[in-house]
């Protein structure tokens, strides 16, 4: 097809912007885990939204912030490298927040990719009046000072409203081009990485304090049985890693009552996305620091580029 477009797109902002369930809202299905927590995305996840005269390959990053740790420095520099090459860069802020110093940083960012169109997304429209969001349109036009937003849109993904446009919108900004990916792909991430994030949203859920940012997980073992009926059978033994011995406490739960139900709640999700039955081993692990320590940083998957 001629007039085919084809592109890449990054998604960016301040952490806990609402980068992630845009991702899902306009892929159509769930290809990043969310959290109510900051910086919940830690890696570069491709999502694809395919329809019959484009296909756009969403790059959801990391939330840009001040970082406190060598981690926090490596998941900044993960944004740096995913905006030089795209072909449009989707700027999400948040309709019930003010626009401050975080954001004018991102916007700096975001000026020196002059080839790249440029587009606002108020997100999380549903939680305010049309007033507050009028207020916030015309504040987001004064925001890009070295540039003009080639688009500027009012969005909720979560009751999906403007989601269609949204998305007209993106497939218009691509370059002619071929598709990247088979029709139907949702995403590019790696099986044995979806899982890790799916175990770590399950330990997410209802986390407090430090503990969200010092909670990562690796796949220990995974293997298919062998003949277990008309649906495979896998069994997955994974690490959860923290870097207390206190925070290992408190997701162990009273007598391993709260592991328990991290694993049921994964196990459940990694059964939807494998189409197969599954054991889930879970073990936790005190890798003290992990976020300060160079070599662990690596031998988790956060390796320096």
């Amino acid at each position: 097809m001629s007039d085919f477009r084809s592109g890449f797109v990054a998604i960016v902002g301040r952490p806990n912007t609402g980068k992630s369930t845009l991702v899902n809202a306009l892929v159509g299905s769930k290809v990043v885990i969310t959290s109510p927590h900051p910086n919940t995305t830690r890696h570069a996840v491709r999502g694809i939204v395919n329809r019959p005269d484009f296909q756009a390959i969403l790059v959801d990053t990391p939330g840009i912030h001040k970082p406190k740790t060598l981690l926090g420095h490596r998941l900044n520099a993960v944004v740096g490298q995913n905006l030089d090459s795209v072909d449009a860069i989707i700027m999400c802020l948040p309709a019930d927040e003010s626009s401050g110093s975080g954001d004018e940083f991102i916007i700096q960012e975001i000026a020196k990719h002059p080839k790249s169109k440029k587009i606002a997304v108020i997100t999380k429209t549903d939680l305010v009046s049309k007033n507050a969001l009028a207020a916030k349109l015309s504040g987001i036009v004064a925001l890009a000072k070295d540039f003009s937003w080639d688009e500027i849109i009012p969005v909720s993904a979560t009751i999906h409203d403007q989601i269609d446009l949204l998305t007209e919108l993106i497939g218009s900004s691509l370059p002619t081009g071929p598709e990247f990916y088979p029709q139907g792909m949702a995403s590019d991430q790696g099986q044995e990485q979806w899982i890790c994030e799916l175990i770590r949203e399950a330990a997410l859920r209802d986390a407090r304090q430090e503990l969200p940012h010092s909670i990562t997980v690796t796949i220990d073992e995974m293997s298919q049985r062998e003949d277990q009926g008309d649906k495979p059978f896998f069994d997955i033994h994974a690490t959860i890693h923290v870097e207390r011995d206190s925070q290992r406490g408190i997701l162990l739960g009273h007598k391993g009552e709260r592991l328990k139900d991290i694993g049921t709640r994964a196990r459940a999700d990694i059964e939807r996305i494998l189409s197969a039955k599954v054991f889930l081993g879970l073990h936790i692990k005190v890798s003290k620091d992990w976020q300060r320590d160079p070599k662990l940083l690596e031998r988790l998957g956060f390796s320096e580029k």
